[in-house]
């Protein structure tokens, strides 16, 4: 017995298939001008211009990483302030006390706040929403004291000074520029990891948990196994941040890590996209840059310049730029996909 196939379904397949194979095409083309440009550009500006990148970039994995916490795993976090100084103190001190090249710091910083990650998941596995975020607050609060109290260690308020890393002669360029690049590998390197993990069996199972975690248990994941995955993964990330941090600034201090810095990922995070990738690079720009501008616009109240931003992004863009504009674009382009394939079909009727 012969199965009738639909009038048009050959037709939508061929669509779709046509349609998800431009949209791939445009997306490698995006991001290779993207990359083009990012190795461009330190060369047209000036060296603090330059840091200021390099500190977008940095704070762009520490919010990737949130993201993929927060947005793909659904488990608010208000510490990874905390995580972050982990990282930057993990570095500073094996390159101050036990002299490790500043490259080989960072597998060490993402191990430790991995580790951090999992110990401190566990018993947050008892919490949910607004509780878990309270336990994750205990985080931020209590580092910059334990950093003063193991003073033997970390320096106490007084910190660490590091030498910052010079480039190898070859290359010809400044010790700005040979940073920006390092942290921009690690970012695509970063990127691409996240893309891999999320994109798999482990990212679905992320997503099933978050949408609904009864019926994820229901169907065989494990969602204590995957919700501690996730809180090292995420940490591990912002770990890897922080020790970029130390050694592009070249010092660390308990001051540095205030709970303004987590509740600043929180905000990077949402405001680029929770729960998307490209989202992350969108919050570095925002966590870096409108804190300067709200208080070149007022000396008097740049904090309130500081929320109407937050305010107008989340009015205008209440899923992220990129989780607002990634959407339309995709519909944007299916449409002129659409508009091609019934172009290109009533061409062979005629």
């Amino acid at each position: 017995m012969s199965e009738t196939v639909p009038a048009g379904t050959t037709e939508k397949l061929a669509l779709s298939g046509e349609s998800g194979a431009s949209i791939a095409a445009w997306r490698w083309l995006g991001g290779a001008v993207l990359i083009a440009l990012a190795v461009v550009l330190p060369f047209t500006l000036s060296n603090y211009h330059v840091f200021q990148l390099t500190q977008v970039m940095i704070y762009a994995i520490a919010v990737l990483g949130l993201n993929i916490l927060t947005g793909y795993n659904g488990q608010i976090s208000l510490g990874h302030g905390g995580f972050f100084a982990a990282g930057a103190y993990t570095a500073a001190i094996l390159m101050h006390r036990y002299g490790v090249p500043y490259w080989a710091t960072l597998p060490p910083a993402a191990l430790m706040c991995f580790v951090l990650g999992v110990l401190f998941g566990l018993p947050a596995l008892r919490f949910e929403g607004p509780y878990l975020a309270l336990v994750t607050l205990a985080m931020a609060v209590a580092m910059p004291q334990l950093l003063k109290y193991f003073d033997t260690w970390t320096g106490g308020q007084q910190g660490i000074r590091l030498a910052k890393p010079m480039p190898p002669i070859e290359l010809g360029i400044d010790r700005d520029r040979w940073l920006y690049f390092l942290v921009f590998v690690v970012l695509l390197i970063a990127v691409r990891i996240a893309a891999n993990l999320l994109n798999g069996r482990t990212g679905r199972a992320f997503v099933a948990i978050r949408d609904h975690p009864i019926a994820a248990a229901a169907m065989g994941i494990n969602t204590a196994r995957y919700k501690t995955l996730a809180f090292g993964t995420s940490t591990a990330f912002t770990g890897v941040a922080g020790a970029l941090a130390a050694i592009v600034i070249g010092f660390v201090a308990p001051e540095s890590f205030t709970l303004f810095l987590s509740l600043s990922f929180l905000v990077g995070s949402a405001v680029g996209g929770i729960a998307t990738i490209g989202g992350a690079v969108v919050g570095g720009f925002f966590i870096e840059f409108v804190p300067n501008v709200a208080n070149d616009i007022s000396d008097a109240a740049p904090w309130a310049i500081y929320g109407m931003a937050m305010l107008l992004f989340m009015y205008v863009m209440p899923r992220g730029v990129v989780g607002t504009l990634g959407p339309w674009s995709t519909r944007h382009w299916l449409v002129r996909a659409t508009q091609q394939f019934r172009a290109a079909r009533d061409a062979k009727k005629m």
